[in-house]
């Protein structure tokens, strides 16, 4: 069984959905300190203005806080007001702009449970079940270190294989792992591009872009474009 961890970001880019589609158990990193300035709260859109940064407030976010003791804000009107002007011509609008609303304005404003209920909605819509918990909700021992509690978390639910983001090669070594019975992969992204409304193509935008391009079969073909290594 592959496993793969990750802190809750916000509509992320396709590579973040890749690391889901590649792994059959998905843990979101909620038990960890929230990251201001990175993307658990923002993400790219394209406007008429070009590409636009968009973000969801996090009242009270601070470095010293864990990710699962914080909430998004329940004022998303302006987002949601700048995705309808943005993509109410795209191809897939009415579809993805009220499953967008729906997962914004849930009452749980919990940063895990909004991110979770994305993903859930965004695999459901394609078609694929995938599985999800939070770390904030397992029993581990959290003053490992973090590469131990990676393994840890293998060896408790069974899997073999453990699925890192690129970054992860400064920070595990692959020896480590296969010494406790954990074969560590990492996931690489290929070139992905699809037709964002007769606009030069511009990658690694949230998800919300590819949705709103793509029918569910092209952003299924899109997320199988990773390799492995």
């Amino acid at each position: 069984m592959k496993l793969a961890v990750m802190q809750p970001y916000l509509f992320p880019y396709i590579g973040y959905f890749q690391l889901i589609y590649a792994s059959d158990l998905f843990f979101i990193y909620d038990d960890v300190s929230f990251i201001k300035q990175g993307y658990i709260n923002r993400n790219n859109i394209l406007t008429a203005n070009g590409t636009t940064r968009f973000t969801v407030s996090v009242p009270g976010a601070s470095s010293n806080k864990l990710i699962s003791d914080l909430e998004f804000s329940a004022d998303v009107s302006k987002f949601l007001k700048s995705l309808e002007q943005s993509y109410s011509k795209a191809d897939y609008f009415a579809v993805i702009f009220p499953m967008v609303c729906d997962i914004l304005e849930n009452d749980d404003r919990s940063i895990a449970k909004v991110c979770q209920k994305s993903y859930q909605a965004i695999f459901s819509y394609l078609g694929i079940e995938k599985q999800f918990k939070k770390t904030s909700e397992l029993d581990y021992d959290r003053s490992a270190s973090a590469r131990d509690r990676l393994i840890a978390l293998c060896h408790k639910f069974g899997a073999d294989c453990y699925i890192n983001a690129p970054g992860g090669r400064s920070l595990y070594a692959k020896t480590d792992f296969s010494e406790q019975g954990v074969d560590l992969k990492f996931i690489d992204s290929l070139p992905v591009e699809y037709q964002q409304s007769n606009r030069e193509f511009v990658p690694n935008l949230s998800i919300i872009d590819v949705l709103m391009n793509c029918s569910p079969d092209e952003v299924v073909n899109l997320m199988k474009q990773y390799e492995l290594n």
